[in-house]
């Protein structure tokens, strides 16, 4: 059986190949590859890369610094419920993002839950603004890092950590000089998943930041306006997304496989 390749398979297979990739095929073929310099210039696009790669890096150090901490939770912490906190965590991955930016609208905007409390005490109004598209970014992008690192730490042996505690470090210092270097390229990983996704993210972005150019309106909201109204920069715009999530797709594939499984 390990050469034969049976036709009623093979047929099937070819077809969703073909149709997975025919669409960027097309996208390739019908780029602007001469003025593609230019267009890149321009400087509503070049406005629009800037802002989106600040916005991606800051999402990610955000999901950083609280992702980690999560991701350790879940692997070590023994907490009581594991499996549904593990659940809600992950519950951004398959929810529409549309959904998740109403969410964050009725929590963080000017009336919702807490945002009613950050504008009327410290003046902070996160809707429609480039830190309100930070946020939504973060919300989509951190269940990847979570279950990166959340694999990686269940991968790494705890025993290392243990003998560090027999030589008097405390947690802290284990945490920092034994755990997270054991278990960094599953970190590392988690991160670059965690920027690629907020790069691209669309949904929850212009349902809780709204669509301003220069100050909300990052690479795929750009995409959208532009199809209105020059179709070559929405094609620009989009082959620098494609070649940022083929690059981390399959630098990352692997790993990214591990970690789920």
């Amino acid at each position: 059986m390990t050469g034969r390749r049976p036709l009623v398979l093979l047929l099937p297979a070819l077809c969703a190949l073909v149709f997975l990739l025919v669409p960027l095929l097309g996208l390739a073929l019908r780029a602007p590859w001469r003025t593609l310099p230019e267009r890149l210039s321009n400087a509503e696009v070049g406005q629009a890369l800037r802002l989106s790669l600040m916005c991606a890096t800051m999402a990610t150090v955000v999901c950083l610094v609280f992702g980690v901490p999560l991701a350790w939770l879940l692997a070590r912490g023994e907490l009581p419920g594991a499996g549904v906190v593990r659940a809600l965590v992950t519950v951004p991955l398959v929810l529409p993002p549309v959904v998740g930016g109403v969410a964050l609208l009725l929590v963080l905007g000017r009336r919702g839950l807490l945002g009613q409390y950050l504008d009327q005490w410290f003046g902070v109004s996160l809707p429609f603004t480039t830190a309100g598209v930070v946020v939504a970014e973060a919300f989509v992008a951190m269940p990847f890092l979570v279950i990166s690192v959340e694999g990686a730490l269940r991968a790494s042996d705890p025993r290392f950590e243990e003998a560090a505690a027999t030589l008097g470090a405390s947690r802290w210092y284990a945490f920092v000089r034994v755990t997270v270097p054991s278990v960094l390229p599953g970190v590392v990983a988690g991160a670059v998943l965690c920027w690629a996704r907020a790069l691209g993210e669309f949904g929850a972005t212009v349902t809780f930041a709204g669509n301003f150019p220069g100050t909300t309106t990052t690479m795929p909201l750009a995409v959208y306006l532009a199809l209105e109204t020059d179709p070559a920069d929405a094609i620009v715009l989009s082959l620098v997304l494609l070649a940022v999530s083929v690059t981390v797709l399959v630098t990352l594939r692997e790993r990214w496989i591990r970690a789920v499984a």
